[in-house]
């Protein structure tokens, strides 16, 4: 049954805390999932956040605080000793925990490592940390099961249950040499059935997919999806097994890259979201939206050089604001097709090719659009011949210049390690709203003569 946060619960679980019923509120959160309670923190006012987090176990609040809004969770932890971070960190797995720790001041993160029972969990943080971020270093967790390939089966199956027992899912087993070197994976079905005196080397299964502890957590993303990986192992340079991905953490990554993307194409150059200040807003929005100020310059600028071709055909005027959104939405449609095929590693073919497509493709569109222009234009509206085919002629040519302009752009950007998206953005619709403009008043001109 699907939980779900109503102001009748919340103003109930104030009344609770109020009163101090602990029993009862822990009863209340018995049977309701991490998530759904990390939804509830974000609906109660501080004090009581903070009041069920230091209530309930650490087994269940560790899993909370991977839930909760980043901000929100930073709040919480502000107001939590070292000691009691450390609580909550020893429950979590070792890439939660560095990730967690992470968001901390360097002070902060020496007091909650060094407040740490276990030596090997704090080590092992410690490791995590020192990565990169967005490499798979940095997005692994040290937690799996693995087996030596000189062990016995009968030897093998002791050693894994205590290995397993510090595993939430065990999605593979990794079988290393005695260099810790990773050589293999062993299939649970090809363990069982196998005899007790069988040695690992002779069952494992060679082929077995890993990344490298410095490869970058998007590069990750793709293999693991291309190859419907729930779990992918990470090694060093001398292959030596580190650590695994899990499915879970390549889904976070997708996210946030799906989410930094969407706000790249809308004009956005920090991660913002709406509870965010009206400060730090303003800085996400202001650069893209000066870049569109100004070409909104450049734009009125080239209107006002051909003062007299509007003072003589006035009907052109009216076709100004078209060729200008037909430009800027054709750029956006030809570079998404092109961020979203970088995107997925679909794209395939040289850039002529490409570029030859688009052409072929815009000119086609371009010529339907124009002639249903052109005739609504003369037949609608009354305007003579020449002016029609100026604007059919214009639309066109401006349909084909920003579909090369939105298929190039992202594909350049790309090699040169420059998000994509950005072309998705008021960069494409500015710079095809200029060029639209100027192709227009310049194919008019040599059309009408003026």
């Amino acid at each position: 049954m699907t939980f779900e946060v109503t102001s009748e619960f919340v103003e109930n679980l104030s009344k609770l805390i109020e009163l101090k019923k602990d029993s009862a509120i822990k009863k209340l959160f018995d049977e309701v999932h991490y998530a759904d309670i990390a939804e509830v923190l974000d609906e109660v006012n501080f004090e009581e956040a903070i009041y069920i987090i230091k209530l309930l176990d650490s087994e269940k609040t560790s899993e909370i605080l991977t839930e909760l809004d980043e901000d929100t969770r930073l709040r919480i932890l502000d107001n939590l000793s070292a000691k009691e971070i450390a609580e909550e960190i020893s429950e979590m797995d070792t890439d939660d925990a560095a990730d967690i720790i992470g968001e901390l001041s360097a002070e902060r993160q020496r007091n909650v490592i060094n407040a740490l029972e276990d030596i090997e969990h704090a080590a092992d943080i410690k490791e995590l940390l020192s990565y990169k971020n967005n490499t798979a270093g940095a997005l692994m967790a040290k937690e799996l099961v693995k087996v030596y390939e000189t062990w016995t089966v009968a030897g093998c199956l002791r050693r894994i249950r205590g290995q397993a027992k510090e595993v939430s899912r065990v999605h593979s087993i990794y079988v290393v040499d005695k260099k810790e070197r990773l050589v293999g994976r062993l299939s649970l079905k090809d363990l069982i059935v196998a005899k007790n005196d069988q040695k690992i080397a002779d069952i494992y299964i060679s082929a077995v997919d890993s990344v490298n502890v410095n490869e970058d957590d998007e590069e990750v993303a793709k293999i693991m999806s291309k190859y419907d990986l729930e779990a992918i192992p990470v090694v060093d340079d001398n292959n030596v097994l580190l650590g695994r991905i899990t499915i879970d953490d390549i889904v976070d990554v997708l996210k946030e890259e799906a989410d930094r993307d969407y706000q790249l194409a809308a004009g956005l150059t920090q991660d913002v979201d709406s509870d965010d200040s009206i400060l730090d807003l303003t800085k996400a929005r202001l650069p893209w939206l000066i870049l569109a100020l100004f070409g909104g310059f450049i734009s009125v600028s080239i209107l006002g050089g051909f003062g007299d071709a509007m003072s003589k055909f006035p009907e052109l005027f009216f076709f100004t604001p078209l060729i200008a959104a037909m430009a800027g939405n054709v750029g956006v449609q030809s570079s998404a097709i092109i961020v979203q095929g970088l995107a997925n590693d679909s794209l395939r073919g040289s850039l002529f090719k490409r570029l030859l497509k688009e052409t072929i493709l815009s000119l086609l569109n371009g010529l339907i659009l124009a002639i249903l222009l052109m005739s609504a234009g003369m037949l609608i509206l009354g305007f003579n011949f020449n002016v029609g085919l100026t604007v059919a002629i214009s639309l066109i040519s401006v349909i084909i210049l920003a579909s090369l302009i939105g298929t190039f752009v992202p594909i350049i950007l790309d090699k040169k390690n420059i998000d994509p998206a950005l072309a998705t953005g008021p960069f494409i619709t500015t710079s095809n709203d200029i060029f639209g403009i100027l192709i227009y008043f310049l194919i008019a001109k040599l059309i009408l003569g003026f």
